[in-house]
């Protein structure tokens, strides 16, 4: 599966949406890549994993985490095909991460992190030193897409299926803001004319 197959299915499934988005870092954006909608279908979601699982086959990782919500679903599917442990972790108050929940962690586990999109790589980073803090040494991270190619860096080695140039800017340079468009929250956004894939 190359990165033209991945990006053919997040738009063929309504996951490439148009609009004025806020991201998680803060920054604004055009388009929006939703991967709660190829979620939506376990068997491409699961074709997607078994993908992005093959990039680690030579690590052989303990555990593979992500961070909540986007990487739960990633995380589960891709340490099933590496038949390893999986787990999550979540934002603390402090803007932390940190597996919670009484997932069982040991030191010196080798681990993956994988994430649905990345954009600044903050939330892997995040989950990357919790994992070091615990003792655990991380082998890589995967991600289905990277919309800011060699701007995403990690000190381990980082897959992904696709990358996508998509524009963003902060707030006070966005022209969207200027033309005075309101931010679309892209988790409300319905489908065109109610219409499903398969």
């Amino acid at each position: 599966m190359n990165s033209e197959d991945v990006i053919k299915i997040f738009t063929d499934y309504g996951a490439l949406l148009s609009g004025h988005f806020k991201f998680t870092s803060g920054r604004h954006g055009d388009k929006f890549l939703q991967f709660a909608r190829i979620a939506h279908y376990p068997q491409i979601t699961e074709r997607l994993c078994k993908s992005l699982a093959e990039r680690f086959e030579k690590f052989q990782p303990d555990l593979v985490v992500g961070p909540a919500t986007g990487g739960i679903v990633l995380a589960y599917e891709v340490a099933k095909f590496l038949s390893c442990r999986t787990g999550f972790l979540e934002k603390d108050s402090d803007g932390t991460m940190s597996m919670k929940r009484g997932f069982p962690f040991r030191k010196g586990w080798k681990v993956v992190i994988v994430e649905d999109i990345t954009t600044t790589g903050g939330s892997v980073k995040k989950c990357i030193d919790h994992i070091n803090l615990r003792g655990g040494l991380v082998v890589g991270v995967g991600a289905i897409v990277n919309r800011n190619p060699g701007k995403v860096v990690f000190d381990v080695p980082f897959f992904s299926l696709a990358e996508i140039s998509l524009l963003s800017w902060s707030p006070e340079e966005c022209p969207l803001c200027a033309k005075g468009l309101s931010i679309i929250d892209p988790d409300n956004i319905q489908f065109a004319n109610g219409e499903l894939r398969g």
